[in-house]
């Protein structure tokens, strides 16, 4: 058993050595996000529009703000969505690599790869900085496998959170060093990287429109770096805290210049949303060009750096420990007091950038999809607490501050889950290593016969833990499948060769990016729900709505007949009010065509001039009076033997 321990121990002690660490989990996490490169089509929808402007802005030469082939039928204005950073990079990408016969499409594929790798590496890096060797390969571990960060920054699913979430691994290592570096020779050095994790955040308004967590994320580690300093008496992190919140403003006014030359954010002075925002909250653009960016400026940053300071003073008052934890305390529940009071404004802004609307990623998080995301990962979160316990740091500080503001955000959206996965992978990766020091510190009292096989277990815990996570995200990585088919890629195709560049084609808005994509038509709705659409779809909108728009072709897929719930809220009717069963023929005998399903069945017998059709419902049969055959690809409309109520329609394939 000696033997074996000693085994163990040294198996650990190699796999968490950095040379042979930091080459392990970036493998890990490059061949988790490359699995979905053995499709042929890009996963989701969203990622085709996105490449489908690249390759028409290369095909002109330059970066044009008009694309004509999307948002029917007065076609999109580049600059009202993301900045021009998350279309410029994949296009740098084929640039770079395309002496090497890499494609456009094989560049856009990897490039969120890169930066979700990059992601893992410098977690990996800051952590390796801020606590250990364990911790740190955990950490990273755990969010290599984690798929709530694998399915954001895998390849052929490009989304531009991806790029925040990098630009905040790198801030949270800009902070991680000059935090290490306590030599004083190192003090003029340390001041000056504390740039880094503002100039990371300002950047991140290049790629994304709604980069602003970011600057929350790296606000809170500023704040409890300086709460952790007050109530460690370790006063010289409050500096550290103010030169961390004297950067965020310089990336604040980075973000904003950026702004001016590849576009604001959702809430810009562009923006209609900010200009209305703006008009309600009273304030006015200037020099600074985004709403976000100017009440950050005007408030957020002069608070935190008010409270920063007013702890410094504090600290020279009071000394002992309980009445700074008294202090804190009362800070604590005015903050709360705070944003209980401007809850409502907040609220009402996001729902104004938010809409309720069917889309599955701004829904409330439950708890299936958090166990989804990061399996028994996310159980092992509270281990973190075991770190205040002992003998907390104000690296513990740094990052509750970050767990406070991503985990709050999970459960709000499931797009969330995404950004959050760094604190779940930290948490749990850092509480891990601190349940086995703990567990190994009470086992002092332990015989000597008996410690052995303690030891073991609690070696075995470090390696057998996270693989159960592991094989959990290999497995839900690969179940992901592209919604894109043969199908509908010869389907649209077809549609723009036989169609006029300037047709307007109407379809349910997921598959408005494929129409971009594919056809290079202009689809009425795309990226988001349109409530006109929805209603058109229910027979609410008459032909002269479409006339209105110049819709020259609309799409009806079997797709949206099973959306046909999210069809009924985005039109905003009653569920009540509509009813559609989908039903797939089953094996019959004879001329006898039966369609069932659930407690419905239909049984049609064709005739020469007419077809005899009756429906069973629940053991009741109805002759419906109208009956829409599709035979071949046409519609035919037979009288069927009935009485006129009730009206019915079907379509048997």
């Amino acid at each position: 058993m000696g033997r074996r321990m000693s085994e163990i121990e040294s198996f650990l002690h190699i796999i968490v050595e950095p040379k042979f660490a930091a080459p392990i989990v970036t493998a890990i996490a490059l061949a988790f996000r490359l699995i979905p490169l053995r499709f042929e089509y890009l996963l989701g929808y969203d990622p085709y529009f996105h490449l489908a402007y690249i390759r028409y802005a290369l095909e002109k030469g330059e970066w044009v703000n008009f694309i004509t082939c999307a948002g029917g039928p007065y076609g999109y204005q580049i600059s009202r969505f993301h900045p021009l950073g998350l279309w410029m990079t994949p296009a740098y990408f084929y640039k770079l690599l395309s002496p090497f016969g890499v494609s456009l499409y094989n560049a856009f594929r990897i490039t969120p790869v890169v930066f979700g790798v990059l992601t893992v590496l410098f977690t990996y890096l800051a952590v390796l900085r801020l606590y250990g060797k364990r911790e740190a390969f955990l950490s990273a571990f755990f969010l290599a496998v984690s798929f709530g960060h694998v399915f954001r920054s895998m390849a052929g699913y490009y989304r531009g959170d991806n790029y925040m979430l990098f630009l905040y691994s790198a801030a949270l290592l800009g902070t991680a060093v000059p935090l290490s570096l306590r030599e004083p020779r190192w003090r003029n050095v340390r001041l000056a990287l504390y740039l880094l994790p503002g100039i990371f955040a300002g950047l991140s308004a290049a790629f994304w429109q709604a980069y602003y967590p970011i600057f929350a994320l790296v606000a809170a580690n500023a704040l409890f770096l300086a709460i952790g300093g007050f109530l460690l008496g370790r006063e010289k992190y409050l500096r550290d805290s103010l030169a961390l919140l004297l950067s965020l403003a310089i990336g604040a006014l980075l973000a904003n210049s950026l702004g001016s030359h590849l576009g604001y954010g959702m809430v810009g002075s562009t923006h209609w949303l900010g200009i209305k925002l703006a008009e309600e909250l009273g304030v006015r653009f200037g020099f600074i060009g985004d709403l976000f960016l100017l009440l950050y400026l005007k408030y957020a940053i002069p608070l935190a750096l008010a409270s920063v300071i007013a702890l410094a003073i504090l600290s020279r008052f009071v000394r002992d420990r309980k009445q700074r934890a008294l202090v804190v305390l009362i800070g604590t529940t005015a903050a709360l007091w705070l944003a209980v009071r401007y809850y409502g404004v907040i609220n009402g802004a996001l729902l104004r950038i938010f809409p309720e609307s069917p889309i599955a990623e701004t829904q409330r998080t439950a708890f299936d999809d958090l166990w989804e995301a990061y399996g028994i990962s996310g159980l092992l979160v509270p281990l973190f607490i075991i770190r205040f316990l002992r003998r907390p740091r104000p690296a513990d500080f740094l990052l509750l501050g970050t767990a406070l503001v991503m985990l709050s955000m999970a459960v709000v959206w499931t797009r969330f889950l995404f950004i959050s996965s760094l604190a779940v992978a930290t948490m749990a990766g850092i509480g891990l290593v601190a349940l086995h020091d703990t567990a190994g510190a009470l086992a002092g009292g332990i015989p000597d016969n008996k410690r052995g096989w303690l030891s073991a277990a609690l070696s075995l815990l470090l390696i057998g833990v996270p693989l159960v996570p592991a094989y959990q995200g290999l497995n839900t990585t690969l179940s992901v499948h592209p919604f894109m088919t043969s199908g509908w890629e010869s389907a649209l195709t077809y549609l723009g060769e036989i169609s006029s560049p300037n047709d307007v084609v109407l379809t349910w808005w997921d598959q408005g990016h494929w129409v971009t994509y594919y056809s290079m038509r202009s689809p009425v709705a795309q990226g988001s729900p349109s409530g006109w659409v929805a209603k058109y779809y229910l027979g609410l909108v008459n032909e002269n709505g479409l006339m209105k728009l110049g819709v020259d072709y609309v799409i009806v897929s079997y797709d949206t007949l099973m959306k046909f719930g999210a069809v009924m809220e985005t039109a905003g009717v009653s569920p009540g009010e509509y009813g559609l069963v989908v039903l797939h023929r089953v094996p019959s005998r004879g001329s006898i065509l039966i369609f069932s399903g659930g407690p419905y069945s239909v049984m049609a017998v064709p005739g020469e001039d007419r077809w005899d059709v009756k429906v069973d419902i629940g053991g009741r049969f109805v002759i419906p009076s109208r009956v829409f055959v599709e035979v071949g690809g046409d519609w035919t409309r037979w009288p069927s033997r009935a009485a006129p109520p009730p009206t019915s329609m079907f379509t048997l394939t």
